[in-house]
Parts: structure tokens; sequence; C-alpha cells
């Protein structure tokens, strides 16, 4: 009978459960909604219920009737900025969303200079101080959790339970840019700002972009009729992989300068041709004058071993490798690796150790962003019986692949740089709620393809205009200056990639930010995102609420006279400090030389000793180039070429 008894009450809880209205996971108490618009309101009911909902602004009841499936769908319009406001629904039994404000809300998204957090792994500049001083309760956070998907969404959840007033508690692990964003919104136009952190670091523009679009891009034709025809199905996306993997990493063996017909050439002894230079480790070989490389680099050292470690198991110590390695002594595999952030302490068998010449040599495999033998100088050491020799200092290296040669790399459909994943799981269950406008940082992951990526960030603009059904202001940030600096660099790939980018300002209701004055040599994430913050929003300011103006110099034209080429742009350019910084030159030869500029209002004029006919000038074309160009509001001149 108690058996019974507890049954009963489980189906009535059951039913009361079902009964009561659900909505997405994004509405929620503390939610900010776009003012002056209509809020679309999708939930769910017991099936054939009619639902009530009763918006306090305006004291007005709707009623709708759930369907067979307990699918409803509301429209409600939005007052003029105010609040806190509730919304009360109902099928029998009451849900209540509290502390409702009315106001702009700003959809922030992209990869990891976007994510970076306040505090967390962020630590901005000046972060305790931002974090104690964040108390803004008309500000409201919400941060998307990561979730793929290989088609589209209804939903998604929420990181700290939907949204949130800005905080010293709930701002730590947000979104750097989107809260300094917020808070220069909020201070000017004084109305309740609501800013959606939906981003993952290391993501491709392409994995952020709907598949319905990105079949109509360059170059994603083939993977996207591969999806169509394997019906998105996750298991056999994934079998085709595997494969594809397995047949793209043998490439590495095939072409590796280090192989021949898969036997390793140098590992049995100390190589000193030319072709081998030295490079102090540990440190990111980025940092050591192998820019902007990704492929496989081979490294080798000579040790000298006591005569009391014959025999006996040693101790290999070296540091973290990103990404993968393969370690030989003595010209004998002793090891495999893998994991950018992983320790690597490998055993050398005893019987491989004896007195006198040891030959150390790591295959270090790199598949994007940075990559070498890094760490702390004192991770690195050959150990016996706790007797130490250090293996920091210098090593010789020999590339054995770029992976310019190869094709691009196979892309796993379970991962966050497939194909539309993240539209899919992030995106579009947002494309029914208003939103004022998106802000964008991204671009990082895309470096190397900068004809597609012009071409493929125009089209996710389109595309997410298309999918909101409205033509949302879209500003985005250029990306910062990064890597070792150089005065020439005609072939800089993220010079190409800041170009492509600013293509889309060719698009009506877009605006770009010029970082390229905020970035850091060997950190891809600078931590002024309180610039990056403020530039956004008076970009915002100027061009959707106008208030005030976004003024930066633009290029317009250019001019050859004799030996001098002559910059035009729309408006008056100064520098920072000093001679104006960052140009060069080249004549028919193609060959570029630093130029001498001179300031002339709306001009700048050109010219170097070594080039005697000027067809060409850059500005900023590096990969962090020192350029000091701004306007008189002080916003930097953004990098271009006069040589498209």
């Amino acid at each position: 009978m108690n058996k019974y008894r507890i049954t009963l009450m489980a189906l009535c809880m059951a039913i009361c459960t079902q009964a009561k209205v659900t909505l997405p996971s994004f509405f929620t108490d503390n939610m900010v909604i776009q003012q002056k618009s209509t809020l679309i309101l999708p939930g769910k009911a017991k099936a054939g219920k009619q639902v009530t909902v009763k918006t306090s602004w305006d004291n007005r009841k709707y009623t709708v009737k759930a369907g067979v499936d307990g699918s409803f769908t509301l429209q409600l319009p939005t007052p003029a900025a105010g609040g806190p406001y509730q919304i009360e629904l109902s099928d029998g039994e009451m849900l209540t969303l509290r502390n409702i404000m009315v106001g702009e809300v700003w959809f922030c998204s992209g990869q990891s200079n976007m994510e970076m957090p306040v505090a967390g792994w962020g630590k901005v500049m000046n972060y305790e101080r931002e974090v104690a001083e964040a108390n803004y309760p008309f500000i409201r956070l919400l941060q998307v959790k990561k979730t793929v998907s290989l088609t589209p969404q209804d939903n998604v959840e929420m990181n700290g339970g939907g949204w949130q007033e800005c905080s010293p508690s709930s701002v730590p692990e947000f979104s750097s840019v989107a809260y300094f964003y917020a808070r220069q919104l909020w201070k000017e136009l004084n109305v309740p700002v609501g800013v959606i952190d939906c981003t993952w670091g290391g993501t491709p523009a392409e994995a952020w972009t709907s598949f319905g679009t990105l079949q109509q891009v360059m170059g994603f034709q083939e993977e996207t009729a591969k999806m169509k025809r394997l019906d998105f199905n996750k298991e056999a996306l994934s079998a085709v992989y595997q494969q594809e993997m397995k047949d793209w990493r043998e490439q590495f063996i095939i072409r590796d300068a280090g192989f021949t017909q898969g036997t390793p050439q140098w590992i049995s002894a100390l190589q000193t041709g030319k072709e081998w230079k030295p490079m102090e480790l540990p440190g990111y070989w980025e940092e050591k004058g192998l820019d902007g490389l990704d492929g496989i680099v081979w490294f080798q050292k000579e040790i000298d071993i006591p005569a009391e470690w014959a025999g006996k198991e040693v101790t290999l110590s070296l540091g973290m490798i990103d990404d993968e390695d393969i370690t030989y002594y003595n010209g004998k595999e002793i090891a495999r690796g893998s994991g950018f952030a992983t320790l690597r302490k490998y055993t050398i068998p005893a019987g491989e150790v004896k007195p006198g010449k040891g030959i150390i040599t790591v295959r270090v495999s790199d598949f994007g962003g940075e990559g070498g033998i890094h760490g702390k100088p004192e991770t690195l050491y050959a150990e016996m019986g706790g007797q130490k020799i250090s293996l920091a200092g210098i090593w010789n290296h020999h590339i054995g692949l770029t992976l310019d040669e190869l094709p691009s790399a196979p892309m796993s459909p379970e991962g966050s740089s497939y194909l539309s994943v993240l539209y899919n799981g992030m995106v579009h269950p947002f494309t029914i709620f208003p939103v004022k406008g998106v802000i964008w940082y991204q671009g990082e992951a895309n470096v190397g393809r900068a004809r597609q990526y012009s071409l493929l960030f125009q089209s996710l603009i389109a595309d997410w205009r298309k999918q909101w059904k409205q033509e949302l202001p879209f500003y985005f940030v250029q990306l910062a200056n990064y890597l070792r600096s150089q005065e020439i660099q005609p072939d800089s790939k993220w010079a190409a990639l800041r170009e492509a980018q600013s293509d889309a300002l060719f698009m009506e209701g877009t605006g770009m930010v010029s970082a390229i004055d905020l970035g850091v040599a060997h950190d891809i994430h600078p931590k002024n995102k309180q610039e990056v913050g403020r530039r956004l929003a008076l970009l915002s300011l100027a061009n959707t609420y106008q208030r005030g103006t976004y003024d930066v110099p633009a290029f317009l034209e250019y001019r050859i006279s004799g030996n001098k080429l002559i910059l035009s742009f729309d408006c008056e350019v100064k520098t920072a400090t000093g001679e104006p910084k960052g140009f060069i030159i080249a004549g028919p030869d193609q060959v570029f030389y630093q130029a001498t500029a001179t300031i002339q209002g709306k001009e700048v004029i050109l010219e170097s000793p070594e080039v005697e006919i000027p067809i060409a000038a850059r500005y900023g074309w590096a990969d962090n180039p020192e350029c000091n160009l701004y306007g008189t509001a002080g916003l930097p001149v953004a990098p271009f070429r006069t040589d498209k």
C-alpha cells in the first residue's frame, strides 16, 4: 500500500512539474530586454492548456493556447527603458520573472580576446580594482555555456543560472571587453544595459556561421557537402574524420625533412650542418625568431654523462612542449608526449646510459598558436640520484616541416572549430531574442587564410542579420599587434588578416576599432581591455546612438610626385610622439624599404633614398608594427596599403 502511495505522489509531482510553464534558459530573473521592440516569448506548458502572461510595465494580459506538444509563442511589445518590472506566466501554476529591466541589449561574441575575463585566467590591467569597483546594478550580465551542436538548437545552458546584476561577485569570470563596453554605455546613456557573453577561445569564424551560409563561401563546399551527405550524423562524420586525420598525419612523416622513407635521420649523431641554428631554451619559438611558424621543428643538445651515471636510469625533464613531441636519446626513441601545458618527464633506460657524450633529440610538432619547448629554466634537466645537469641554454634546431606545405588539417566534428557548431549551439537560440547590436572580437584563429576570411566574415555578418531579422549594427575589433616587432614585413599574415577584417567596412552598419597600439609582442591576450571596451563604446555611441563622434582618419587615395609618394586622408593626422613611424614604400621591383614620413595636414609625404620610383606604400603592415599615426581625437589610424 505504501508503494502505491509513493508511486501516486511521484506521478502527481511529475504532472505538476510538466504543468508549470518553462522558458528558454536565458529568460530569468534580472534579465534586460531590448526597449521599444517586440519580445518573442517561446515556452512549454501542459498540452492544450491556456497560458496567461501579464507584464507589469503596462499591466496587460496576453493569452495563448499551448499546442499538442505543449509549445506556445507570444509576442510582447516592450516599453522605453526603465524598470524593475516582472512578467507573470501561468497555465494554472504561476511562474514569475522578477527584477527585469528594459534597456539596451548587446550580443558580445568571438574568441579568447572577447572571452578574456576581468579576473579569472585573464587578469586585465588593474583587475583587482576593477572587480572591487564593479557595482552597477543596472548593468546585467549573461554568460552562455560553451556548447557545440551539429544542428541548430532552440535552447542553451547559461553559466551562473542566468542573468546577474553586475557586482564584484559576478564580474570576475565575465568577458572584460563586454563589461567595459557596458559600463561606458551605462555612463553615457543612463539606461539599463544587458550584455550577453557568447564566446569561445581559439575558435574560427566558420564555427560561428550557419550551415546554410557556409555552403556559399569559398573553401567550405566540400565539407558542407559531406555533412549533408552524412545527414549531420556525429558518429558517421567522426569515422570519416579519423581516417582523414590518419592520412593527414602520414604526410608529416612523408614530408618531414628529418625523415627518409619513414626513418628518422637526425637522432644518432650531433648535427652540424649550416641549416642547424642555435636557439636558447626554454621559450616559445615565436619569441626566438620562428615567427608564425606552425609545423615541426627538431631540437638537439649534447650532454656529458658522468661515469658514475653509467648503467643507471636517468630522468629527463624537458619542461612543457607545445603541442606534441617524440624524444630520442643516442638514436633511440624513449618517449612520446602531448599537451601544450603538460610537464614532460621521461626516463632514459639504464642500458642506454653510457659515460661521455650523449645526444638528446626532440621532434616537436605544433599545430597552431605558440610552439616549442617552454616553461621555466629549472624544469629542463637530466637527473640521476639527486644529481642534476641543466638542459636550459643553447640547443640547435632545424625546421622539419611547416604546415604551409600541407593542406589544412581535417576538422573534428566533435570540436569547437567545426563548421557551424557554435552558431548552432550558442547563437541560434538567441535569434528570437531582440538585441540592439553585436560587438565582435575574433580573427586570430583564421590568420593565414586572409582571402577566405574577407568573404567569410562579411557572410557571417549578413548571416546573423538574416537570422535575427534585424539590420544589426555590427562593431568589431581589428587584431592587435603581436609577435616579434619588424620594420619591414610585406608578407605578414597578421597584417593580411587585419585587411580582410577591414573589408567588412564596405557593409552598411558596420564599424571597426583598431587595436594596433594595444598589443604585446609575446602575449596574444593584451591586458588593456579597458581601452578596447572604451573604443567600441565610443564607436557605438556615435554610430548607433548619435552621441558624439568617432573620428579616425581614413586613407583615401595617393599620388606620386617625382620620388615622393603622397597619401591623402579624410581628416588631419598627427603622431602620438616624435616622427611618423610605420611606413614602408616600394618601387617597380616590389622590394619594400622603410620610408621617411612628413605630415602636412591631411597628407603624409613618403620618400626613401632606396626608392627612386615609388609605386606602393604600406602603413602598419607587419605582425607587430611600430606605428604612431593618430587622429586629432587620439584614436589610431588602422593599418592599410595602396597596393592591394
